[in-house]
């Protein structure tokens, strides 16, 4: 193709990038990425399951049960930095001199209540007696402690949190030290994904940061290792250079750096899976680094998570049965509407119209194509109004209806009618992920056969003050997982407490008593 050079190609091999795959990018940028079709909420009673107190008590105590005879995995996104967290004490940092107004009329005239809040109470964030002993003799008013507090908190000259990887940061005061998200998934992790008191975990972090983590697991490993009497297996992956998208100018041309090479970004987090399909376990429990909380939540928080392994294993022990009669091929018309009627019921398995009059073998090769899949168990929480994506049906290009977990960056905003769906969404994805991502003989699923290249992004961005189209890869818990075998379940809102602004350490979830 004539955009590219021979250098072009040797870029393309230094990163691992096939060129029919960055040709396929482009056709991609060229074409458009359709937005979904909503059909309707999940809610509950369509699509999301509100299990009874028994209920929970039954999945719970199932999967306590046999959890020793299985392998478990904790799998954490954790490449996230700490930047978006501080945004408002950077504005803060640009826009305020200590010498030219007091805070109280900066606070006034700019009308910054998040930033009023942060002063107000930033004694009681986890890292105020560390940063407020750095500063000590720095300031002669209040005016300038405020301004060199923020300064030691963010600077790379300071305690440098502003570009700290977000796992590492401290978030929770127990007074006898300061505990990062890191180990508190350490800590949250031997209550349901240990075995044996082992407990396995894997993280997703970016590169550079590697050694950080490894020297705050050398810190406290004996620590959380004798709190929690269990041992831990830490490993860490991270973003391939190979997921990475070529940027394109507006005119659907590749996007060239000053220096005439190709513009690659990140493909954001949907290229974790490949990150997840190198993993290998019965159980795989996904959640992001910054959802953690102290002690007296994280317990309740840990049952929750049994029961939705409970409700996996359930599923999957009717779900393998049913794949080795339908591997055996032998079955009758009674067998077959009892297949196909738990996958409807139990794991929101939609069929086409045309299906009730295939002949008896085609049914059954349809049937196993929907048996033969990895499973999630998603939880969801009631929604209070917090970002995220929800859980829809939606109908795809060939007319199949199915579960997905659907961003509102996906739904046409011209379109009135898909919109009043997205604002009926009665619950959100708070990513709490139970998967299943082996057979029925055992053997783990190749996960990248199951991903809707069709549910990514396009977006406009800059670079060196040049517009350009970026491409955002389908979404982990998103179209890279969009051909799953999908199950709703509401659970608590005390299991979602994400920190995505500094304000949020200020709330009961992380505020250690």
């Amino acid at each position: 193709m004539s955009d590219f050079y021979e250098n072009d190609l040797k870029q393309l091999s230094r990163l691992g990038i096939s060129r029919e795959k960055v040709l396929d990018q482009i056709e991609t940028f060229r074409e458009g990425i359709p937005y979904v079709n909503l059909e309707k909420a999940a809610v509950v009673s369509s699509g999301i399951i509100k299990l009874t107190a028994t209920e929970e008590a039954e999945l719970a105590g199932r999967f306590e049960k046999i959890k020793n005879e299985l392998a478990l995995l904790k799998f954490i996104p954790a490449s996230g930095a700490a930047s978006r967290m501080f945004k408002i004490l950077f504005n803060f940092l640009e826009t305020y001199n200590p010498e030219n107004e007091s805070i109280a009329t900066y606070l006034e005239r700019t009308g910054n209540r998040e930033l009023a809040a942060f002063f107000e109470r930033q004694t009681e964030l986890p890292f105020f007696g560390m940063v407020n002993h750095r500063i000590q003799g720095k300031a002669s008013s209040k005016e300038e402690e405020c301004h060199e507090f923020v300064r030691e908190m963010l600077l790379i000259e300071g305690c440098n949190y502003g570009f700290y990887p977000k796992g590492l940061l401290p978030f929770h005061n127990y007074r006898e030290y300061v505990a990062t998200p890191f180990e508190e998934h350490l800590k949250e992790a031997t209550d349901y994904a240990s075995v044996k008191k082992e407990a396995h975990l894997h993280f997703t972090i970016s590169e550079q940061h590697g050694d950080l983590f490894n020297d705050e697991f050398d810190a406290i490993k004996e620590r959380v290792s004798n709190a929690t009497q269990n041992s831990f297996h830490i490993s860490y992956s991270y973003q391939k250079p190979s997921t990475d998208t070529l940027a394109v100018t507006l005119e659907d041309k590749p996007f060239r750096n000053d220096d005439g090479t190709l513009l690659f970004r990140p493909g954001g987090h949907g290229a974790l899976i490949e990150n997840l399909n190198e993993q290998d376990a019965d159980i795989i429990f996904i959640k992001n680094i910054d959802n953690v909380a102290v002690p007296e939540i994280a317990q309740k928080i840990g049952y929750s998570k049994k029961v939705l392994a409970g409700y996996l294993l359930r599923v999957q022990e009717k779900t393998f049965e049913y794949a080795s009669l339908l591997e055996e091929g032998i079955l009758n018309g009674e067998q077959l509407n009892e297949i196909t009627s738990f996958l409807e019921r139990q794991l929101n398995v939609r069929f086409s119209e045309n299906f009730s009059g295939f002949n008896l073998s085609q049914q059954i090769e349809v049937l196993k194509d929907k048996v033969n899949r990895p499973i999630r168990v998603c939880g969801m929480v009631e929604n209070v109004g917090e970002p995220g994506g929800g859980p829809f049906w939606i109908r795809d290009a060939m007319g199949h209806v199915s579960l997905q977990i659907i961003e509102a960056a996906q739904v046409d905003p011209s379109d009135p009618a898909q919109q009043a769906i997205l604002r009926n969404a009665t619950h959100f994805n708070p990513v709490d992920l139970v998967c299943g991502i082996r057979n029925h003989r055992g053997k783990k699923y190749n996960l990248l056969n199951f991903v809707d290249k069709k549910q990514g992004f396009i977006t406009q961005k800059t670079s060196g003050g040049r517009n350009l189209k970026a491409l955002e890869l389908p979404g982990l818990w998103n179209g890279a997982m969009a051909f799953w075998n999908t199950i709703f379940i509401e659970v608590p809102l005390f299991t979602f407490n994400p920190v995505k602004t500094v304000n949020d350490l200020l709330k009961p979830a992380h505020q250690a008593g």
